[in-house]
């Protein structure tokens, strides 16, 4: 998996999906400051990367998780991507939503599954890990079986590590920080003198660039 992480890593950049700007940060919405940002639904713009990741996906799917009956999608980033994945393993499909709905069924999760399925969930990037184990616990508490879940990028925060840890759910990743950090200095999208500030930042991302 290691060339498949430092190839998502350099499409990412080429398309700029993701972003670095250490001497002029972006602003989440959670406020924190942050040197990267990255946008995961470009990738659905450009076929050749659309394609590499949704092979990517469904031979580590294949690997890890070879007793796998459904894929579900975390709405919305991953709905598109878990879609591809489902059609190119010839697998059913569900995506799970933030909330449940607040009018029509109420429905959270979305298509049809049964209880005690075996479930890899697919999502577009990982950050805190919050939004991503709320789909896990939703489809838990559905009485699916969740086997792990799949994601295109992760910041690799220690936050997110320790809640999938206890939440007891695996995480596999097409690519991750420290590859992307290391691709783009050796591809010149940044130069060495910047790699400390982005290494930092890693770290402790809510204090960064506080004043």
């Amino acid at each position: 998996m290691e060339d498949c992480a430092k190839k998502t890593a350099d499409y990412l950049l080429q398309i700029n999906a993701i972003k670095l700007q250490p001497s002029n940060p972006f602003t989440w919405a959670s406020g924190w400051k942050s040197p990267i940002y990255c946008d995961n639904r470009k990738t659905l713009s450009f076929p050749e990367v659309r394609t590499f990741i949704r092979d990517s996906f469904a031979l580590l799917v294949k690997e890890n998780y070879p007793q796998a009956e459904l894929i579900a999608g975390v709405a919305t980033g991953a709905i598109a991507h878990g879609a591809l994945v489902a059609d190119a393993m010839g697998l059913p499909f569900i995506y799970v939503r933030s909330g449940a709905k607040e009018h029509g069924l109420g429905n959270q999760i979305e298509g049809y599954y049964q209880k005690g399925q075996k479930v890899v969930v697919i999502e577009d990037l990982i950050s805190t890990g919050g939004s991503s184990l709320s789909a896990v616990k939703a489809l838990r508490e559905a009485g699916c079986d969740v086997l792990g879940m799949a994601a295109i990028f992760t910041y690799e925060f220690k936050k997110a590590a320790d809640g999938f840890a206890t939440e007891n759910c695996r995480l596999n990743t097409l690519s991750n920080y420290s590859v992307l950090i290391d691709t783009a200095v050796n591809t010149g999208y940044i130069g060495t003198s910047e790699v400390e500030t982005l290494k930092s930042w890693r770290l402790d991302p809510a204090a960064w660039g506080i004043k």
